[in-house]
Parts: C-alpha cells; sequence; structure tokens
C-alpha cells in the first residue's frame, strides 16, 4: 500500500508540475491513427518488451531469460528508429540493453 501512494504522490506531483493537460495530451496521441508510423510502433514494442523485463523483476524477483529475446530484436530495430527521430540517448541506451540481453541469453545458453 505504501508503494501505490508513494506512486500516486510522486506522479501527482510531477504531472502537475508538467501539467495534467499537456500530459494527457501527449497520451491521447495514441488514439491518433497518423502517430501510429513505423518508427513509432517499434518504440512501441521496444518500451513493452522492456517492461515484460522488468516488472516482474523489480516486483517479484523472477528473471524471464527468453524476453531478453525480444529486446534484443526490438533495441535492435529502436537504434534505426532512433535515428530517425534523432534520439541519441536512445541509441546509447538501447546499445546498452543489447549488451545486457546478450549478456543473459549468453550466460542462460553457457550454464
Amino acid at each position: 500500500m505504501i508503494y501505490l501512494l508513494t506512486f500516486l504522490i510522486f506522479l501527482t506531483a510531477l504531472y502537475s508540475t508538467i501539467g495534467f493537460n499537456k500530459i494527457f495530451d501527449r497520451y491521447n496521441m495514441y488514439l491518433s491513427k497518423k502517430y501510429w508510423t513505423d518508427y513509432n510502433i517499434i518504440e512501441a514494442a521496444a518500451w513493452m518488451s522492456k517492461a515484460a523485463i522488468i516488472i516482474p523483476g523489480l516486483v517479484f524477483g523472477v528473471e524471464i531469460w527468453w524476453f531478453h529475446l525480444l529486446t534484443l530484436i526490438t533495441s535492435s530495430f529502436l537504434i534505426w528508429a532512433s535515428m530517425r527521430k534523432s534520439l541519441p540517448t536512445l541509441i546509447l541506451f538501447n546499445t546498452i540493453w543489447i549488451v545486457i540481453s546478450l549478456t543473459i541469453i549468453l550466460r542462460h545458453i553457457l550454464n
């Protein structure tokens, strides 16, 4: 319960500082057909595959190693998408994520 309360307080403070309307206007972009370009589809898939790894690990202490196959693929595609959007921080982040995914996959295969 303390976790949920902490998340709500933090996110309420953050969203109110930025502006709830601005945040929800961005969320509404998901509902627009125009938003779903090739690189935005790849970006959404990459973030969801990373969430599929992080959430079970963070909440339950469970590592589902084969999800790293998904992140290896989606991170590779996301580097391409980041080039289209000129986002060097995402290129670096996904390069690091590729190294992490390959490490987990190799650790599983070699052990």
